[in-house]
């Protein structure tokens, strides 16, 4: 009888635990390329404002990051350094790059967005093409700035994400890394990464030297293969490859982008119209993690 009662004890405080451990609230990083008010609305920005808000109202916590571009009025939107995540130094290509993390809040969605922040990669009057439209010749090295310095910025907060969510292609080495370099780290050792495509396309290649300058700890050569052409199609077909799920951020993309993810077997969500995405896009998180 006293077996019994042991027995009935360890049961109860068993599923006592797992109903606890099961409202805690799931945690959602999101990345993106643009957010407006920051930056001109489009389809992808208009998401970076909406989407962290959204979900944030359907009880999970959130965390939104974005580049800090030079055509961002820090004065306007005050933005302000958090100069305790600020000054660390990362190597690209055996140069040292500081890391500045600013911070701004947007009060009406009672919610903040972190900016990577570099002198040398960031502050220029353009986002990621020159006035002629045309590629700046180190998108190569912003992008891998980028990924590192948002990844490393979360090591720092000591906040585990659930899922990381991605949009655009300045956010594309950062499935690989999740997967290859910081697959190790307690932080990141059970999170799922999206990765939302968008008709966000370049005609260029980035610098040749891109695949090799993208090698950190954890890469390994035959992991980045398909970069050996780094051009739109393979940064994106990289992501979607080392990513655990896929959303269209668009209704039309690149057609050779889609026959990839139409011969890969990872959930998919299709593309959701303004009214329907963030009920869409929380059910799809809630069924990549099982819950």
């Amino acid at each position: 009888m006293l077996k019994n009662a042991f027995f009935f004890l360890h049961l109860y405080f068993n599923t006592h635990f797992i109903y606890i451990a099961n409202m805690e609230k799931k945690k959602v990083l999101f990345i993106f390329q643009e957010i407006t008010p920051y930056l001109p609305e489009n389809i992808m920005s208009k998401q970076g404002r909406h989407l962290p808000q959204g979900i944030q109202e359907r009880k999970k916590e959130i965390r939104t990051f974005m580049p800090r571009y030079g055509t961002i009025n820090e004065r306007r939107y005050q933005l302000h350094e958090v100069i305790r995540l600020s000054g660390l130094n990362l190597i690209i290509d055996e140069n040292d790059h500081s890391l500045i993390i600013k911070v701004a809040s947007i009060p009406s969605a009672r919610m903040q967005v972190y900016f990577i922040d570099n002198e040398e990669y960031f502050h220029r009057k353009s986002i990621l093409f020159d006035k002629k439209g045309k590629s700046f010749s180190d998108n190569d090295e912003r992008v891998i700035f980028f990924a590192r310095g948002v990844l490393e910025t979360v090591k720092k907060l000591r906040w585990s994400p659930d899922i990381i969510h991605c949009h655009g292609w300045i956010t594309s080495l950062i499935p690989l890394y999740i997967k290859k370099s910081y697959s190790d780290d307690p932080l990141f050792t059970d999170t799922k990464v999206v990765y939302s495509v968008y008709d966000d396309g370049f005609e260029e290649t980035l610098n040749n030297e891109f695949k090799r300058k993208s090698i950190i700890d954890g890469v390994k050569n035959n992991d980045i293969k398909i970069l050996d052409t780094p051009n739109y199609e393979n940064l994106s077909k990289l992501a979607i490859n080392m990513s655990d799920a896929v959303v269209y951020g668009n209704s039309q993309v690149n057609d050779n982008v889609k026959k990839h993810i139409d011969g890969l077997s990872k959930p998919v969500l299709e593309f959701q119209s303004e009214d329907e995405y963030l009920n869409a896009y929380s059910k799809f998180y809630d069924k990549i993690l099982g819950t």
